[in-house]
Formats: structure tokens, sequence, C-alpha cells
């Protein structure tokens, strides 16, 4: 559905009588990936990684310097109208005209993909319905919160049923529990119309429930390119807290033999583990006859990832 070859984009210094070496700034720097059909796939990356730039030369409102972008295997900046009749974009950061009402606003935005009128009343009635704002359909869009506007958002890059799908934080003006519903709006709708979507997203929360794979920016370059949960394993183990009666020494044993580092804190003990041995190490505790009075465990998530990609970014150590 989407193919990205090679992909950069360069800016260049502004001119100057002299320019110094380095001067350009390289936003995106020669990235590749591939989307299938149906698939939901998150860019994920610090400030300044390169996701913003990249969405911009999706939608072929930045030209790259080099690379190529090829949507239904048809090159982009070759075939641009047809092709973006087939995409669709949001962005909490991207309002539709304030002085219109909502509903004016969509069908505008219907006509842009020639959606017949009678179909299209239909689709406007849909989703004002369900993204809540049916209500205000008439109502001047500047004149809505900052969360209704980002449904009237929704419901107008959902509405045209194209094959492909750009989001770009959807979510980010929304209270937690509206950006809850609109997150299962958002895999309902990709479900029920089989759309590939691309979601770029600082909610790690977000990504990590939406998205099939994530692919990870980093300074315009492409780091990784995986799951969200092997993602977050690849950074950090899961860790066991067990809280003992007794025989803290056996378990400390225990550990050291199976080569696990560990924490101790007076009658806890925090084990750190690869997951798929975590039987492995309540069945060899009970063999030992150890009782905890409490045990926890807790995963890496995306976040802890982007926690420390991020930290890398800033150049910490």
């Amino acid at each position: 559905m989407l193919s990205v070859k090679n992909l950069t984009k360069i800016f260049p210094a502004p001119r100057r009588w002299f320019k110094k070496a380095g001067d350009d700034f390289t936003a995106v720097n020669n990235i590749s990936f591939e989307i299938k059909q149906g698939e939901v796939v998150g860019i994920l990356g610090p400030n300044g990684a390169g996701k913003t730039t990249t969405m911009h030369m999706l939608l072929d409102v930045l030209t790259p310097t080099t690379g190529t972008i090829t949507y239904f295997g048809k090159d982009l900046h070759a075939n641009r109208s047809a092709i973006l009749q087939q995409v669709s974009f949001g962005s909490a950061y991207t309002n539709l005209p304030s002085k219109l009402p909502v509903r004016e606003n969509l069908e505008i935005f219907g006509r842009y993909y020639s959606i017949p009128s009678a179909e299209l009343k239909k689709r406007i009635d849909h989703y004002l319905q369900l993204f809540g704002i049916a209500d205000k359909a008439h109502v001047e869009t500047g004149a809505l919160s900052a969360g209704q506007q980002t449904r009237a958002m929704l419901a107008k890059t959902f509405m045209v049923h194209s094959k492909i799908v750009l989001l770009d934080e959807p979510t980010a003006s929304l209270d937690p529990d509206i950006a809850l519903d609109v997150r299962s709006l958002i895999i309902k709708q990709q479900k029920e119309l089989g759309l590939t979507v691309l979601l770029a997203s600082h909610n790690m929360d977000e990504v990590a429930t939406v998205c099939d794979r994530v692919i990870v920016l980093q300074r315009g370059t492409v780091i990784a390119d995986d799951t969200p949960e092997r993602l977050a394993q690849s950074i950090a183990k899961t860790q066991v807290h067990l809280v003992l009666h007794e025989h803290m020494d056996r378990v400390v044993s225990y550990a050291q033999q199976a080569n696990l580092a560990y924490k101790l804190s007076e009658n806890v003990i925090e084990i750190m583990i690869d997951e798929q041995q975590i039987s492995q190490l309540l069945g060899a505790l009970g063999k030992m006859d150890i009782h905890y009075r409490n045990i926890s465990i807790q995963k890496p998530t995306l976040e802890d990832y982007f926690l420390e990609i991020a930290r890398v970014s800033k150049g910490k150590q």
C-alpha cells in the first residue's frame, strides 16, 4: 500500500555572505519502510526526530530532497491527484475553517473526494453521530471546544473511506476518557473499513493499543521497526517483586546461580528476568518451599522504551 525508499529531506541554511559546512539541516535522513494493506503502523520518536516532516512528504506538501514515495505501486509525485483521492489526513494541530459550520466544512471536504451528494449526506450524519457531535452540526467550527474540533477533524478524516489514513497526534487535545473513546472508534473504523493507518503520536498507550508495529525515528533515521511488545522488551526485562516471610538467602542464592539481576530492600527482592522465564522462577521457588506474602510482575512498556531513546537522543549517558 505504501513504500518509502531512501527518503531524505534537507532544509538549506538561510542565505548568508558565507556559509559554513554543516549549516544545512537534515530533518529526515535516508529512511525506508513499507506498510501492507490493513496494517496500523505507528511513527514514534522524540521531538525533532522527523515525524512531522515525514508526514508532510507523504502528503506531498514537502518535496523530498532525495528518495521515492510509492502508493499502490505508483509514484506519489507523478500521480499526486489520483493517489491523494485515496489518502486522508487528520491532525489535532490542523483546524477546519473556523467561520464555517461543522456540516458545511464536511460537505466541502467531501466534494474534494467526489462523494455523491446523497451518499455524502448519509456519511456526514453517520460520522457526526459516531464521534458524538451531531448536535454541533450547525455550530461554527471555531466555536467548538478543542476536543469537539478534534472530533470534527476525525469525522472529516474517516468519512471519505480512503484506502490509507494518516493521523498526526489525533487525540492530543482530548481528555483521557474522551481520548480512550476516540481510540476505540479509530480501531473500529480500521477494522470495519479495512483501512491502512499510519499514526504519529506521543501517547505511548495509544501507540501500544492501536498499532500492529512501530517505526521509531531518532535524529531523522529509522532505528527500529517492530511490534510495541518487542520494542519494550529490547531495553528492559520484566521485574518480579516478591515480599517474603523468610528464606531470603535461598532466593538470592537461586538468582545468583541463574545469573539473574536482582535488588534487595529489607524483605523485598526485585528480580529482573525475561518474561518466558517467570514460570521457571516460580516453579523453582515452590520446590525450595519458599512462601511469599505478595508478588507483583511489572512488564516493560513502550513508554520505558520511548524514555530510553529520548535520553539517548539528548546525548545523556
